[in-house]
């Protein structure tokens, strides 16, 4: 019998979940498993948020891809040109080619800062930061380490983006950082968003507005940045709106692989347009794509990825048997965000329902409460590094966290997001 292939591309959150979820599925003799990615360090990207303000160092935050890459999967560092549909071809830029008889597209998404006029200009790394990378965390952590103070101005410059409320938690530590230095009173902190409100989620910007408000955050909101002077230190929009900044910290435009786009079959950002229940995509019935690389109108965050990769799993068995594709994914997202002062909120929603109060993960007891601050909450921020690294990482699934959003024991009043 002919062995037959799957080819992941990606070895990150998604890419690597998924390699362990079909391994231990699949018979060897019948199915090779190959995962491509030009890197070999795996960084837990959630500690990016820590990482500025000391509360990660470095190597809490970076392992080797290969330690979570099971021994019989085919872990390849090299660069990809281009997919071809046509041939079930993936063409790397050294003029390799690997033939697939599935394809999962998990390449992620990555920051593009040269997409606005006088982003990446000389103020980077200097006075202009982002914390999404790795480079741009680190060397944040070092300006901060050192800053005097003045007008710190945490800026997005368009959605969708990894994490949407990491922007937003990062202002909430830095003015408890500040606050414990003893200079808070010598920052002045904006929060600049192209939304109408400070979080992603109606409900959820009307709830907790005042957080914002209660730590002295100045909000502007439906700034489009058209570009930045890096003579002026300031931030223009389309619209004539001015910011002024002595330390910018920037969510640069997020876009997908950069592959995909020479592939052809990208929108206008690079990610793959992908069927938001099933996760096969609309380019071939034999591709599929999972996490921050796709379309879908869901948070491109770990806890997404998670979810998706059992109902990918599933729906890859499927269409190995030519069965219909049974699993559907509807949108899950569960996530801690920090308020600072040792504390964190918690929300759970999907395609469907807005983040909604109630008791998280069990009806009535919790023992978390969704959208109110708790060091609980903020204790279970921390602890995620250790389950991502030991159990998710390795395609193990989490107690009594299902990957459908379960609405027990949630206040559902402001549900409609659809509707």
């Amino acid at each position: 019998m002919t062995s037959r292939n799957i080819i992941i591309l990606g070895a990150g959150s998604a890419g690597t979940m998924m390699a362990n979820h079909l391994r231990g599925k699949l018979d060897r003799n019948e199915w090779n498993i190959t995962i491509v990615d030009e890197v070999e360090i795996h960084y837990y990207q959630p500690g990016f948020l820590f990482l500025p303000f000391g509360i990660y160092d470095e190597h809490e935050i970076q392992k080797p891809i290969k330690k979570f890459i099971p021994h019989d999967v085919q872990l390849l560092h090299t660069t990809i040109d281009r997919v071809e549909p046509e041939t079930n071809l993936v063409h790397m830029t050294d003029g390799s080619a690997l033939h697939y008889d599935i394809l999962i597209i998990a390449s992620g998404c990555n920051i593009a800062p040269e997409e606005v006029e006088g982003m990446k200009g000389e103020l980077w790394y200097q006075d202009i930061f982002d914390f999404y990378s790795f480079k741009g965390a680190k060397a944040l952590h070092e300006k901060l380490a050192n800053w005097e103070g003045g007008k710190l101005v945490i800026h997005i410059t368009e959605m969708p983006i990894k994490c949407p409320v990491a922007p937003l938690e990062f202002a909430f530590l830095a003015d408890d950082f500040f606050r414990h230095k003893g200079m808070r009173n010598e920052v002045e902190i904006t929060y600049v968003t192209p939304l109408s409100g400070a979080f992603t989620k109606p409900f959820a910007s009307k709830k907790l507005g005042h957080l914002i408000e209660d730590k002295g955050i100045k909000l502007v909101t439906d700034f489009c940045v058209e570009r930045i002077d890096n003579k002026t230190k300031t931030l223009h929009d389309y619209g004539g709106q001015e910011v002024n900044f002595d330390l910018l910290v920037t969510v640069p435009l997020n876009k997908g692989a950069e592959y995909v786009g020479r592939s052809g079959f990208g929108d206008d950002l690079n990610y793959v347009p992908t069927d938001k229940f099933t996760l096969q995509t609309t380019i071939a019935p034999n591709i599929f794509a999972i996490g921050d690389a796709t379309s879908l109108p869901a948070s491109k965050a770990g806890s997404v990825a998670h979810f998706e990769s059992e109902v990918l799993t599933q729906n890859i068995l499927d269409f190995i048997n030519d069965d219909p594709l049974s699993a559907k994914f509807d949108g899950h997202a569960n996530c801690f965000v920090e308020t600072g002062n040792h504390k964190a909120l918690l929300i759970d929603f999907n395609y469907d329902h807005e983040p909604v109060d109630g008791t998280f993960p069990f009806n009535g007891v919790g023992p978390m409460q969704l959208m109110e601050e708790s060091l609980m909450n903020h204790m279970g921020k921390l602890g995620f590094k250790w389950i991502y690294w030991n159990v998710l990482m390795k395609g193990r699934t989490i107690p009594f966290i299902h990957p459908t959003m379960d609405t027990s024991g949630k206040h559902l009043e402001h549900e409609t997001l659809n509707k």
